[in-house]
């Protein structure tokens, strides 16, 4: 607030303006300066009673209130000439030169201003359209690299489609002879598993795994091997198709894409201000429908060109891995064939020795059913043993559980026990594992102690079985050319 003028009995004030004349005060001040004030007495302007200052000062008699109100009425009839000019006067004449002045002023500045501003949209105007004229000359440029580039990338990807459309035909061929040296191993595979039904009747201990029959097994493995690798890369053939085709296919639409592309910007690239069917596309400049930089743009297709040569070259690796695979496999049937016919004519002869192999293990099994029981009785006894210290060690836990208030601390003791409980249950729980297994152990030893025991007297249904059954289906086997897949 700012002061205007006082009289003897108040002081009036107002709120700060931001113009730019002076304060009222400062003219108040001026007459007060050029005209003093009549002088009056000091204490005149000192009405108020004692009771203003003195609140908690005893209760006022009916003769000072009267007092009191006769001083009242005397303030309020006493008039000063220096009142009538504060509160009359508004501006001096100096103010008002000022006044003057300050709107010159700002009437000059307004006109530079605007005349400084036209300068400067007259030079922003030829700017904007020498800049405008750089920019539609640049990006008609940028569109015409553009579709260089457009055209570089549709000639790389028309050459791998060609090489695309080449390899997927050889790799289909290669397909076809695979096929059929799959199907030519289905006859072996049959007799290999005649073989081992028939050796299934021997009787008793005859029943033994013995050369012959690892070899059969091993033929049949041979053979499924065989055919697991070949369906595993008939498989992989007709994945690697799928995958061929399908970078074939982004190949094809990325060509399609570009083609699109390509006559989409050389339309744009032919637009001049002339051109029919150009025109206003409000907010377009906002809208961003783009899904790849030209980084990205490019990397696409270079991605989908190294896809499809990943793609070729892997097909190409797979074909030789398959023609290799032709031969490996072919090789190994033939030679699993002639090993078995050679184990068959050894195991005759092997006979006799059979019964003492067999005495031998037996005497070994018993020894080690022997070992086992007494492994079954130690791991009971310990179990047995670790059942006292966890019985303590929980009625402890237990115990401290009814200590009183915040005596229920947990304490290094509580840790301790809550860590014994857990090692003791896990040493049960690890010896409870010990002894399944044991268990489980000495059942398949007793097992096998019967089986021995049973086998040990029969021998007389073998010879019969390898030599009439087995080797009379063992005579024929299909040729190298046929196993290679070849017609």
């Amino acid at each position: 607030m700012e002061l205007l003028g006082s009289t003897l009995t108040a002081t009036y004030a107002r709120p700060k303006t931001s113009h730019f004349l002076p304060a009222i005060s400062t003219m108040a001040s001026s007459y007060r300066n050029t005209q003093p004030a009549l002088a009056m007495n000091p204490s005149a302007n000192l009405w108020r009673t004692n009771s203003y200052y003195k609140s908690s000062g005893p209760i006022p008699t009916s003769s000072s209130i009267q007092r009191e109100n006769l001083d009242l009425v005397r303030a309020k009839t006493m008039f000063y000439p220096s009142n009538r000019t504060a509160l009359t006067t508004r501006y001096t004449p100096d103010d008002w030169y000022k006044s003057n002045q300050s709107n010159y002023r700002e009437s000059e500045s307004a006109r530079k201003s605007a005349e400084r501003l036209r300068r400067d949209t007259v030079r922003m105007m030829q700017d904007k359209e020498q800049l405008t004229r750089r920019t539609q000359e640049s990006t008609s440029k940028n569109i015409g690299e553009r579709l260089n580039d457009i055209v570089f990338w549709k000639s790389e990807l028309s050459h791998e489609i060609d090489n695309m459309v080449t390899e997927i035909a050889a790799l289909t061929e290669v397909k076809r002879r695979l096929e059929r040296a799959l199907a030519e191993t289905v006859g072996p595979l049959q007799v290999s598993q005649e073989c081992l039904y028939h050796r299934e009747k021997r009787m008793s201990i005859d029943l033994v795994h013995d050369d012959v029959e690892k070899d059969l097994i091993k033929e049949v493995e041979v053979i499924k091997s065989c055919q697991e690798r070949m369906r595993r890369h008939l498989d992989r053939a007709i994945a690697q198709l799928a995958s061929n085709r399908a970078a074939q296919h982004e190949l094809e639409r990325d060509i399609s894409d570009k083609v699109t592309a390509q006559r989409i910007d050389d339309r744009c690239h032919h637009l001049r201000n002339t051109s029919d069917g150009i025109g206003y596309y409000r907010g377009i400049d906002r809208l961003d429908p783009s899904l790849s930089l030209p980084d990205s743009w490019s990397k696409f297709t270079d991605d989908n060109i190294l896809r499809s040569q990943s793609e070729r070259a892997a097909s190409h690796k797979l074909r030789d891995e398959i023609e290799i695979l032709l031969n490996t496999t072919s090789n190994e049937m033939w030679n699993q064939f002639n090993n078995v016919n050679v184990a068959f004519t050894n195991r005759i002869s092997e006979t006799a020795d059979a019964k003492n192999s067999l005495q031998t293990h037996l005497a070994k099994t018993l020894q080690e059913i022997f070992q086992t029981e007494m492994l079954i009785e130690s791991l009971k006894k310990a179990l047995r043993d670790k059942e006292c210290p966890l019985k303590v060690a929980q009625t402890r836990l237990e115990e401290r559980t009814r200590r009183p208030n915040v005596e229920l601390c947990r304490d290094n003791p509580h840790h301790r026990l809550v860590s014994e409980v857990r090692e003791i249950e896990d040493t049960i729980h690890k010896l409870q594992e010990r002894l399944m297994e044991a268990e489980n152990t000495l059942q398949n030893l007793v097992k096998t102690k019967v089986t021995l025991e049973h086998d040990l007297s029969v021998k007389a249904n073998s010879l019969f079985l390898e030599q009439e059954k087995c080797m009379s289906m063992r005579k024929s086997f299909p040729s190298m050319p046929r196993l290679v897949g070849y017609s």
